[in-house]
């Protein structure tokens, strides 16, 4: 077996050592009930364990969804380790209990020793585990008690203060004190047939309330829940007027089951108009984790949201009797509370990086990093002990400066666990013989260790691999990230070197033809398609492989529409600026405002016009260089995220001279040989030719770079500024021939100042004015921050579909619902007049739940979407409307000139003619 990081020999049978292979899983037979990325892992290092598997199939994977069928099945020969199911979770409690039941029938009926759950759906819920347990199969992750303990967010908080762990100020038992607002519980009791016990009014409540859950009834309605929820939040206001509110379901995680509040301070002080939408944004919480039925526990977290936070995580194991730590992850990168880059934090790489810092603002920042890094693992190896971690789980906090809040922890294995086992493996020693060891690099394979030999396992201890590592989730979404499902992957190139690449095996070829099977992206799940991940000795370097991969891939298909150029553009960002940045979860949301801004103001230049304007003198050489200086700059200005790529990538080819005008740092001809390196165009045999650069194009820019190579080596210099100033002295005598060598020059360099009118549009926006301080802490512009202005940024990046004046069309495609919960009126009706803002319907979308309103004023005159819960395509009309306002119609005519008017404003300002 070719071993990579990834991929190794792990049957621990096949070993010298008995002590080695006493620890082995040889023949241990798993059922994995989980999908995604995780699921191809898991099979991949079970049978590298020499381990034997089947998976739970849902029929929204084969059947639901033409063409897809899960591409993980294509390694699996043997039918009867597939078993079918109608979906993985259920959709209420009843659901839910009758799938846990099946799947443990499946599992002892095929005769499968362990579950494997994976991350999402029910990994992380407790009767799932409780049930497995009790049929005498092995659940290979935490045990029911620590899910129970830290994996419900409200237990977690009251476990981890008396464990002396941060936690974020706020309510944690709400339903607790709904219940005692109800007054008396002992008539409460008594009517539902419960028990009334315990020494206080919260001992009581929460007795009565877990009796409830047990019998499968309600004592407490949502809207009560919700009802007192507005209370508490108000008691919060009053004694933190300046914070926003975080509404979290105990259930939820990756993004799910969290709305936010707004601060009384952003609403001229008043509280009470701060708290009103918390009623209706519980209902929304708890909808969304589907814990509104009979007999569900419907506790709901009210906490500080902190406004500059971190979000850092702690990737933890232990077997019940030690825990340790496997450093840090920062995974603050994220847009709708879904994380989106993730990046390795140990002590290693930050005591490198101090080691070789100079600057005193820099230096004190990583240190402080290095401290809360510390400060933070040893607080999870506290958590993990208290609650007798018995298998991998995520200690996720926030960090506000130099503090840090436990904000929950992940009883489960975590999408971004890989960013952890490339920097750390853990090596088990024979207690009685220190040469006598093993070491496992897969948190897949630990979990599955632990599983099967628990407490038998030595604590290990870490042992270090790569210094850095990071991680991009390639997810179907658009420009502005919202999700777009119902893509059709046709192709994706082979994995580039020094990639990992996790896409569920969407990769695998044809064994036979070699050729690519097509793949469709089901809107039933969520967005993500794959994680790419990176390594380097240094965070730099693992960003400037990141951004390798990002530049060679290529992913092409029907209606595709995923965030890789997103990814592009940000990893570029960092680079430019600085990868140890201290980002903040609010970081992404301005920064696609500030690309959405650069794009609108780009796509006003009139390439062709420019081009003519620049080099209508000369129309023959005009004419035969056009397309080799003006298709890629078309290119970047149809892809907002290349476009603040390159912004970032070629940020030193420019400089201000005196006047305040860009010039060129270095010579235009390279950086324009750059920029199709930047967007993958360089000349490749196997590439279409709208993929690459033409071959007349190339022939020209051949001529040029080795015209500028002679020259350099003629004049011993590469510095632009210096050959610049020798060609126009004209009378270097090392040049012989100054006519042939003067008009060269000019002809290569000829309508390549469309280069620089790139970062005159990026001032226009103030494009820069969003950076890193010397203290390594991000710079947000208010302007960023403005709500109208970031919608408007958001229609630049992802352009709403057509649609006629008197009808309102589907913004995206998924599932319809006319009103916010089952039993509610619907949004709109016929004849209801709708002002702007308003609610129209709601999209479930990738397992994300979008609220649309209203962008005009209308009347509704007839509702084309017939019942609820229906599939509707992006533009397809759902309402018939009669607008209250007048729609503006541009004139074409008109907006080509405003485009030639800017453009000659560029123009004007690179020849030094501005005000």
């Amino acid at each position: 077996m070719l071993e990579t990081l990834t991929t190794q020999d792990r049957r621990l049978a096949a070993q010298p050592s008995k002590w080695v292979q006493q620890f082995s899983v040889a023949g241990f037979k798993v059922l994995i009930i989980c999908r995604g990325p995780i699921r191809k892992e898991v099979m991949d290092v079970l049978s590298e364990m020499g381990a034997e598997y089947g998976v739970l199939l849902s029929e929204k994977d084969s059947v639901t969804y033409k063409n897809a069928l899960a591409p993980e099945l294509r390694q699996i020969a043997d039918h009867n380790r597939i078993h079918r199911v109608p979906d993985y979770t259920g959709a209420d409690k009843a659901e839910r209990d009758a799938r846990i039941a099946q799947i443990i029938d499946i599992a002892q009926s095929n005769g499968y020793d362990g579950i494997f759950a994976g991350y999402g759906f029910m990994a992380e819920e407790e009767a799932l585990v409780a049930a497995i347990e009790k049929s005498g199969l092995t659940f290979v992750g935490p045990c029911s008690r620590t899910v129970r303990q830290a994996g419900m967010k409200d237990e977690a908080k009251r476990t981890a203060l008396a464990a002396g762990v941060s936690v974020t100020p706020g309510v944690d038992n709400l339903t607790t004190r709904t219940v005692i607002a109800l007054g008396d519980m002992a008539a409460l009791a008594a009517e539902h047939g419960l028990s009334l016990e315990g020494d206080s009014p919260e001992a009581q409540a929460e007795g009565l309330l877990n009796q409830s859950y047990q019998r499968g009834i309600d004592l407490i309605s949502i809207d009560q829940i919700a009802d007192q929820a507005q209370r508490e939040v108000q008691a919060l206001y009053a004694e933190y007027p300046k914070n926003r509110i975080r509404i979290k379901a105990i259930g939820g995680g990756g993004g799910k089951g969290q709305r936010i509040l707004p601060s009384p301070k952003d609403l001229g002080g008043d509280a009470q108009a701060a708290a009103a939408p918390t009623p209706e944004l519980v209902k929304q919480v708890l909808a969304e984790v589907k814990a509104t039925g009979v007999g569900d526990n419907k506790n709901v977290l009210l906490e500080l949201n902190i406004e500059t936070t971190r979000h850092q995580e702690i990737q933890v194991i232990g077997n019940g009797d030690w825990c340790l730590t496997l450093g840090g992850r920062d995974c603050s990168a994220q847009m709708h509370e879904q994380k989106l880059l993730e990046i390795s934090t140990t002590v290693e790489m930050l005591a490198d990086a101090i080691g070789a810092e100079t600057d005193d603002q820099r230096l004190a920042s990583l240190k402080g990093d290095l401290d809360i890094l510390q400060r933070m693992e040893d607080e999870s190896t506290r958590f993990g002990t208290a609650v007798g971690l018995d298998s991998v789980s995520t200690f996720e906090c926030i960090v506000d400066d130099d503090r840090h809040y436990f904000m929950e922890m992940n009883t489960r294995i975590q999408v971004e666990h890989r960013v952890s086992e490339l920097c750390y493996g853990l090596r088990f020693q024979n207690p009685d013989n220190e040469h006598d060891a093993f070491t496992i690099n897969s948190l897949v394979e630990a979990m599955v260790v632990l599983a099967v030999h628990g407490k038998q396992l030595p604590k290990p201890t870490r042992v270090p691999r790569q210094r850095a590592s990071v991680e991009v989730r390639l997810n179907a979404t658009n420009d502005a990230l919202q999700p777009h499902a119902g893509g059709l992957i046709q192709f994706w190139s082979n994995n580039a070197a020094g990639e990992i690449r996790d896409d569920q095996g969407i990769s695998l070829r044809n064994p036979d033809t070699g050729s690519f099977v097509h793949y469709a992206l089901a809107g039933a799940y969520d967005s993500n398609i794959a994680l790419l991940l990176t390594t380097g000795p240094n965070r730099a370097d693992s960003f400037a492989e990141m951004a390798e991969v990002l530049r060679k891939t290529r992913l092409e298909g029907t209606d595709l529409s995923t965030n890789l150029a997103f990814h592009y553009g940000l990893v570029h960002w960092f680079m430019a600026r600085d990868v140890h940045a201290k980002t903040t979860t609010s970081f992404i949301q301005p920064y696609l405002t500030a690309v959405g801004l650069l794009a609108q103001m780009a796509r006003e230049v009139d390439w062709n016009y420019a081009w003519a304007r620049e080099t209508g003198h000369d129309v023959e050489l005009s004419t035969l260089k056009k397309t080799l200086v003006v298709r890629p700059l078309e290119r970047l200005m149809a892809q907002p995220h290349l476009l603040s790529g390159w912004i970032s990538y070629a940020d030193a080819a420019f400089m201000r001279d005196d006047h305040d005008v860009w010039q060129f740092a270095q010579n235009p001809i390279a950086l324009l040989n750059a920029l199709y390196h930047f967007l993958n165009m360089d000349p490749d045999p196997k590439s279409p030719a709208a993929n690459q650069i033409w071959a007349q194009d190339q022939a020209i820019l051949d001529q040029a770079l080795a015209f500028y190579t002679d020259l350099a080596g003629l004049l011993d210099t590469d510095d632009w500024a210096e050959t610049q100033a020798i060609l126009d002295a004209a009378c270097d005598p090392r040049i012989t021939d100054w006519p042939a060598v003067s008009a060269a020059h000019t002809d290569f360099q000829l309508g390549l100042d469309l280069l620089r009118i790139l970062p005159v549009v990026a001032d226009q926006v103030e494009f820069e004015t969003l950076c890193v301080t010397e203290d390594l802490n991000l710079y947000i512009p208010e302007f960023l921050l403005d709500s109208d202005t970031q919608k408007r940024a958001a229609r630049e990046l992802a352009p709403p579909p057509t649609q006629r004046s008197d009808e309102i069309v589907a913004a995206s495609g998924g599932m319809f619902y006319a009103q916010q919960t089952p039993g509610d009126p619907a949004f709109v009706s016929v004849g209801q007049v709708v002002k702007v803002g308003d609610p129209l319907y709601i999209v479930e979308v990738m397992k994300m739940f979008n609220v649309i309103k209203a962008e005009f004023g209308c009347t509704i005159d007839e509702v084309l979407v017939e019942g609820d819960a229906s599939v509707v395509k992006k533009g397809q009309p759902l309402f018939k409307v009669t607008p209250t306002e007048q729609i503006e119609v541009q004139d074409p005519i008109a907006a080509a000139r405003a485009r030639q008017a800017w453009t000659d404003e560029c123009l004007d300002h690179l020849a030094g003619d501005h005000a």
